[in-house]
Order: structure tokens, then sequence, then C-alpha cells
């Protein structure tokens, strides 16, 4: 037995050092996002109450049918089942069953469930809606680990040459070439160097456990597979928005959700006046019932119909329930004729929604509108941004080369040189959240266009 416990601990322990090893591909984050995330758990398990008005509203097609017993105990004067007073104690049971059906109501059951149908959809487009929301999380989250994972690479660099340059110094001071002062700038450079290193550490320290909490999973050990994004060719694929915002018009959930508002809209109004007109409903039902007293045999006093005698008659369970028997069928009609101002307050409310739900429909058009146009702007600017740090960066790296080789040959400064440095390490990073800045926000653009997202 504690060999087996043993081997299930290492086994567990094992499957724990794998599942912290793994470096996660956004889509394998966005399927986990979707499947664990607990509002979407919650939206789903709201959707399945939702589903159970279809079933609700079907039934209303249906008749009903009930039965009910009941046993009874009498003590002291009653009236028995021959209408007679008597003064016993007696036990007695009544048995009932009934159905009944609605014939017509102005199609309000008909309505009701295509109601029901019709909030089923839209919850299915508000779930989608929401897991899209998720899914942006993600890939912005995604690619702020790569950014930072940049951003630290670059550090390194720094640091690399920083340590250059703290040897070469050390050298010149020791070859009586440049005073001690020389040597100690190099070294507070390179201290420098390693604090913005330590900085990008933390960055990507918050930006894995960003990810990770988003998911729901532990933050330690956690880390996403290195994809080299690169922008080969930076342009925008859409020459304006309305492209964009027509194309998108025809998919959103959040606009197809607000489409079908407005038809529930319609649905009710009809609901509301069904209540106007008559309805007609079926029913019929069949009961018995069984009575005796209690300490005596059940029997019961005739007159025989030869000799005129009174005899005793066994009157036990079966028979009284057989000769109890009895059945009932009628026809209802209700017609509304005053219900206190409700019926047409209800009409009214119903239109009154109508109105509300086109204004919200045409609400979403128009902030869908305003985020397209927001995000092709802001799209546009990065892409700018990007083009003018890509130009940046070059002229920077050329001046860097020029100064390394004026630095290393003593015609240049430490202190000149640092500055020219530092509009690198400026430059690149500059690029760098230019890059990642210009992708998410070409993304965001794909996504309203239908593109699926990706990152490649």
């Amino acid at each position: 037995m504690r060999t087996k416990i043993v081997t299930i601990l290492a086994f567990i322990f094992f499957i724990s050092l794998n599942a912290q090893d793994k470096k996660w591909t956004l889509q394998e984050c966005i399927n986990y996002a979707l499947d664990n995330n607990i509002s979407i758990k919650q939206q789903e398990l709201n959707n399945e109450l939702i589903g159970e008005d279809i079933t609700i509203a079907k039934g209303n097609f249906l008749p009903n049918f009930n039965a009910s017993s009941s046993q009874n105990y009498n003590f002291g004067t009653y009236v028995d089942a021959f209408n007679n007073f008597v003064s016993l104690s007696t036990r007695s049971n009544n048995f009932r069953a009934s159905s009944s059906v609605t014939v017509f109501n102005s199609l309000k059951n008909k309505n009701n469930l295509l109601l029901a149908k019709k909030n089923l959809e839209a919850a299915g487009f508000d779930l989608e809606e929401n897991k899209n929301n998720i899914m942006l999380y993600v890939v912005n989250s995604y690619l702020n680990i790569l950014l930072n994972k940049e951003n630290i690479t670059i550090a390194k660099e720094q640091i690399a040459i920083g340590e250059s340059q703290v040897e070469q110094a050390k050298e010149l001071v020791e070859a009586g070439s440049q005073p001690v002062s020389y040597l100690l700038d190099a070294e507070a450079t390179l201290a420098s160097n390693e604090e913005q290193l330590t900085t990008a550490l933390n960055a990507l320290d918050i930006a894995r456990l960003n990810l990770a909490q988003l998911l729901l999973l532990p933050y330690e050990g956690f880390d996403v597979v290195d994809v080299p994004l690169s922008v080969n060719s930076a342009s925008l694929l859409y020459n304006n928005t309305e492209e964009i915002f027509q194309k998108s018009l025809d998919f959103l959930p959040e606009i197809r959700s607000a489409e079908i508002a407005v038809e529930n809209s319609d649905i009710s109004i009809k609901i509301a006046k069904a209540d106007y007109y008559p309805t007609v409903s079926l029913g019929g039902g069949v009961g018995t019932s069984y009575q005796t007293t209690i300490g005596e045999k059940d029997i019961v006093t005739r007159i025989d119909p030869i000799t005129n005698d009174v005899i005793l008659v066994p009157n036990g369970f079966g028979k009284q329930l057989k000769d109890n028997l009895g059945y009932n069928f009628g026809v209802t009609l209700n017609i509304p004729i005053f219900n206190k101002f409700q019926i047409k307050s209800n009409v009214n409310r119903a239109l009154i929604n109508q109105k509300k739900a086109a204004l919200n429909l045409e609400d979403k058009k128009i902030k869908l509108r305003e985020i397209i146009e927001n995000s092709y702007v802001d799209a546009r600017a990065s892409l700018n941004q990007f083009i003018s740090a890509e130009k940046s960066l070059k002229a920077q790296e050329e001046s860097f080369k020029n100064a390394q080789v004026s630095y290393n040959s003593g015609v240049m400064t430490s202190f000149d040189f640092d500055q020219v440095r530092n509009r690198l390490v400026s430059a690149q990073s500059s690029m760098v959240n230019a890059k990642y800045n210009f992708v998410f926000k070409t993304k965001v653009l794909e996504y309203y266009y239908g593109i699926p997202i990706t990152i490649d």
C-alpha cells in the first residue's frame, strides 16, 4: 500500500514538473482561457437556464394531467355520503384525476415559444461576445510578454557592451593612458545597464503573472513560446473604416444580439396584446370516494325488491369506488372585460421596450463605428510610429558604430560615447514598442473584419 502511495505521489510530482516546464502557445492560451474562464462558465449555465424556458413554452401546448387522493378521519357529527347526519367516528378516502388544455389564446403560446427560442439565440451571441473579449485580453497579454522578452534581450546586449567597455577601460587605466575616473565612469554605466535589465526582468514577471492569472493558472513556472515576431511589410490592409464597419455588422455577436432584442420586442407586443382577446380551454375529470365507520364492517342496509325486507349488503372499498365513480367535462370561455388597466399597461410597457431595443441597436452601431474608427486611427498612428522608429534605429545603429570606433581609438570620451549608446537603447526600445503596438492594433482591426487572430 505504501509503495502505491509513493508511486502515485511521484507520478503527480512528475506531471507537475512537466506542467511547469511547458511553454504555452497563443492558441493554447486562448483555448484554455475559453474552457476555464469562470465568467464564461457562468454564462453557459445561464444559457442552460434560458434553454429550459423553451421546454416550458413547448409544454404550454400540451394538456395538463393531475391526480389527487386524500384520507380523512371524522369524529363527532357529520354528513355522510347519503346526506344523513350521523355521530360516528369514520374514515374516508377521495380520489380524483383531472386534465385541461388551452384551445385558443390568440397565438400566445406560439409567440412565447418563439420568444424563448430568440432569447436563447441572443444569449448565445452574448456568450460569443464575452469569449471574443477574453480572447483579445489573452492576445494583448501574450504580446506584452513577448515585448518584455525583447526588452530583456536589448538590456543584455547593452550589458555585454558595458562589460567590454569596462575591460577596455581597465587596460587603458593600467597602461596610464586614462585616469581612474575613466574606469569609474565605465563601471557606473555598466551598473546602470544592469539596473535596466532588472527593470526589464521585473516587467516580464508582471506580464507573465497577468496572463497566468487571466488563465487561472499558477504563476510559478508559467511561460509562453518565444515567437519571433517580425513586420516584413508595414502597411494597413484597409484604406478606410467603412469597409470594416459594414463587414462587422454581418457577424459581430453584440450587433446580432441587439438585432434579436428588436425582434423580441415585436413578439413581446403580440404576447401582451393577446390578453385583450378571449381564451378557450377544455377540461375534464373523474373522481370517486370511499367511506367507512371505524371499527365496523363495510355494510349498508337495502330493501329487498322481492320480499321488501331490510337486508344488509356488503359495501366494501372496491364497491364504493365503483358506485361513487363520477365524471365531468366542460368548456371554459374566459372573456377579459376589465383588468384594472393591467393589460393596457403591459402593452404600453412592451411598446416602450420596443423603442428602447431600437435605440440600443442604434447605440451599439454608433459605438461600434467609433471603436473601429479609433482602432483604425490608432493603427495608422502606430504604423507611422513604427516606420519612424525603424528609420531612427537604423540611423542610431550607424551612429553607434562610428562612435564605437572613435571610442576604441580614444578619440571620443566615455561620456560622449554613453550619450550615443543611450540614444541607441532608446531607439531600440521605441522600435520594439512600436512594433508590438502596431501588431496588436492591426490584430484588433482584423478581428472586426472577421479574420481569425494569429501571431506569426
